[in-house]
């Protein structure tokens, strides 16, 4: 969130509860941002953090965190789905606790030349790191049916097939290469719900979950995690849609032993393990109305969190 200028990560005191830092602990901060995880956890412990993140501006966030806590953050470029092998070439072995804020931050959104937004025209880009393909490649290049299944599968959009079809008529004459070019498309074809969403903001997700593979991200780092926290360590992720809250909520149910086992008249060919995780509050936790009023994008928000167990994790995972 950006309140009159300053960003402010959403349900940081939350967060910091659920990973209960303790002084000379080492921590966490996959999704640093603009560093307000991390800042909420040096400020509650005598500790230390490193922070990952894809974002080359990421840097500019890390430095000026270090001159209030000189020596105990750290910044690591990539993401967070490969923290285990980040924090290893960093000789960081294992962990007291993970925090993750999954999607985009407000820093981005709020920039249009980053092209996550409909708000605003911009470069219909929206990377969060600096490589890979471009939301405009995506939208120019693939197929009709392709199309229509990553807004349908990344984006909930009914309107799946009108939208990609209306893309793929509109290419033969154009390249679509402005966020606000995609966003009018979207809008002539589909209408507006009652709830007063615009018509383009699930695309617009579904892109960008498609061209940063967030949703793989996620389980990368979710199991990178569970290999990367001492016993007793606690993880603690914040999603905004059910796309991610799902993901995190199937990844502790399998990880505590909650996963629904086959029938008991089935041969039992599954390897039944420890549970690895223990899940604080079955539900997760929400943001409080105070926080709500002051920024409306934790509405959406879900805290999960869990306490990693002294079981090894199998070789499977």
């Amino acid at each position: 969130m950006t309140a009159g200028g300053k960003h402010i990560s959403v349900m940081a005191d939350e967060v910091v509860r659920g990973l209960a830092p303790v002084d000379g602990g080492v921590y966490v901060d996959g999704t640093f941002g603009a560093g307000g995880y991390s800042a909420a956890i040096l400020r509650s412990a005598k500790c230390t953090v490193w922070g990952i993140d894809r974002d080359p501006l990421a840097q500019i966030f890390a430095e000026k965190l270090s001159q209030t806590y000189p020596g105990k953050i750290n910044i690591l470029s990539g993401c967070f789905g490969d923290m285990e092998a980040l924090l290893d070439a960093a000789g960081v072995g294992k962990v007291d606790g993970v925090a993750l804020d999954i999607g985009v931050s407000s820093m981005q959104i709020d920039n249009p030349k980053r092209g996550f937004s409909f708000r605003g025209d911009g470069p219909l880009d929206m990377r969060m790191g600096s490589d890979g393909q471009t939301a405009a490649d995506v939208v120019n290049k693939f197929g009709e049916e392709e199309l229509a299944n990553i807004i349908y599968n990344y984006g909930e959009e009914r309107g799946s097939r009108r939208i990609a079809h209306a893309i793929v008529e509109l290419r033969r004459t154009k390249e679509i290469s402005r966020t606000g070019e995609l966003a009018s498309l979207i809008r002539s074809v589909i209408s507006k719900s009652k709830d007063g969403i615009d018509p383009a903001t699930r695309t617009f997700q579904a892109l960008r979950i498609y061209v940063n593979d967030e949703l793989g991200e996620l389980d990368r780092g979710l199991i990178a995690a569970e290999r990367l926290l001492v016993p007793r360590g606690n993880l603690a992720v914040v999603s905004f849609h059910s796309l991610e809250d799902r993901k995190v909520k199937m990844f502790l149910r399998d990880r505590t032993g909650d996963a629904p086992r086959p029938s008991r008249h089935l041969p039992d060919t599954d390897v039944v393990s420890a549970p690895t995780f223990k899940v604080i509050k079955r539900s997760g936790f929400k943001a409080s109305d105070a926080e709500v009023k002051m920024n409306p994008r934790s509405r959406s928000a879900r805290l999960r969190v869990a306490e990693r167990t002294d079981a090894p994790v199998l070789e499977a995972a």
